[in-house]
């Protein structure tokens, strides 16, 4: 029997709604939906790519898939207020 479970998954770019979660869980409160839309793209990217199981690279972001990473994870954040 495997150990493999759904948290180890691979998780890409288009994965938004996993990739909010992670980011939720990661920082919580720290971030309530203003702030989350003033995070620095880069700042955002470096974040992305620190997920486990993430594998995407740098070279395949775009600013389409920044946002709606902000989106889903200011979705999160609301449902867990």
């Amino acid at each position: 029997m495997s150990n493999f479970g759904l948290d180890d998954l691979p998780i890409n770019w288009a994965d938004y709604e996993d990739i909010g979660m992670a980011l939720y869980d990661k920082f919580g409160d720290d971030f309530g939906e203003s702030k989350i839309y003033r995070i620095r793209f880069t700042d955002l990217l470096d974040w992305v790519l620190e997920i486990p199981h993430f594998e995407g690279n740098r070279k395949d972001s775009n600013e389409g898939h920044l946002e709606q990473i902000q989106i889903a994870w200011v979705y999160e954040w609301r449902e867990n207020q």
